[in-house]
């Protein structure tokens, strides 16, 4: 490949890019009136939002509908062409129809039109013309008009998409904000991923609990210390005093440090080498940030205590790698 048809390559996604982020930015100047009444539509929606789009209105639709389905904006996508086929059973009163044309004349979405209104279903319009036909039978219109086409034939739909997009992000975010949609909320819709796994698992859903922690009492020598250590498979140990209290941990640093220091593992009590105190953590706490206080202080494993500071549990990062939290 020559140095010419790598500018020419680099030339063309310039253009591209500075077209759409102008598109973009022209977006800003319409949020009015018409943007604040298509939010309280949406937000005093007693059904779902089902958005529909042909085309490639369609794919951006799709994105927007799950976008408003994860914010917690219950919606979902319907296809115009199936609708006019049967799949219009989908809307039901107290929905409200997203719908999504660039020219605002395609036919299978005006062709809704008439059934829509019929049934008493509000309409917010995403169209380059008010005066289309679908503008004209919406509630309300939102402007998704662009200069031009990024494309170089200025036929493709691409900073119009984007557009699209970018509005529907808009409503999607401006509606989650208003619904004070919380970190948790999110988590919720989202259990199958890492993200909802992050947010949603506690400590409590991964600890090891009973005879399952590591412990051994403080008079334990340093020998018995390991042969837990070693049973356990946590790389640690608490240290518990006789009412059952953590007074401290023994971990496989503590024992690098011991035998640098060529200490009798035998004859050493562990309440002489142990680290006193210890870093813990409570089963109510995120694994998330759970984690976060192991990476702060440089640990690889926690024990959890309860508000006396009795141990109720114990995990490793191994075992946080294995619950998808890393």
């Amino acid at each position: 490949m020559n140095t010419q048809t790598q500018m020419n390559y680099i030339d063309s996604a310039k253009r591209v890019i500075d077209i759409e982020t102008h598109a973009i930015a022209n977006l800003a100047e319409r949020l009015n009136d018409n943007f604040i009444a298509a939010c309280d539509i949406l937000f005093h929606c007693k059904g779902k939002v089902v958005v529909s789009g042909m085309g490639k209105s369609g794919h951006i639709g799709n994105k927007i509908a799950a976008t408003l389905a994860s914010t917690g904006t219950p919606a979902f996508f319907m296809h115009p062409g199936e609708a006019n086929h049967g799949d219009l059973g989908m809307l039901s009163k107290g929905d409200v129809l997203l719908a999504i044309s660039n020219s605002g004349e395609t036919n299978e979405l005006v062709n809704l039109l008439p059934v829509v209104k019929r049934l008493g279903i509000q309409v917010v319009a995403m169209t380059n013309s008010a005066s289309s036909s679908l503008g004209q039978h919406a509630d309300v219109v939102l402007d998704i008009s662009v200069d031009k086409e990024a494309c170089s034939l200025g036929l493709a739909p691409t900073s119009s998409t984007t557009a699209t997009l970018v509005m529907g992000d808009a409503l999607a975010v401006a509606l989650l904000d208003q619904k004070g949609f919380t970190s948790d909320d999110f988590a919720l819709s989202h259990p199958g991923g890492s993200l909802g796994r992050k947010l949603l698992l506690k400590v409590h859903d991964i600890m090891l609990t009973g005879s399952d922690i590591p412990l051994v009492s403080l008079k334990a020598s340093v020998a018995d210390a390991l042969l837990e250590i070693s049973k356990k498979g946590l790389g640690m140990t608490g240290v518990i005093a006789s009412d059952g209290t953590l007074t401290g941990v023994f971990t496989d640093g503590d024992l690098r440090r011991i035998l640098d220091a060529r200490i009798d593992v035998h004859g050493a009590s562990v309440e002489s080498v142990m680290t006193k105190g210890g870093k813990t953590t409570t089963s109510e706490q995120l694994a998330v940030e759970a984690l976060n206080l192991m990476e702060a202080h440089k640990i690889s494993a926690l024990m959890v205590t309860d508000s006396q500071r009795k141990p109720v549990g114990a995990f490793n990062m191994h075992m946080l790698l294995k619950a998808g939290v890393l």
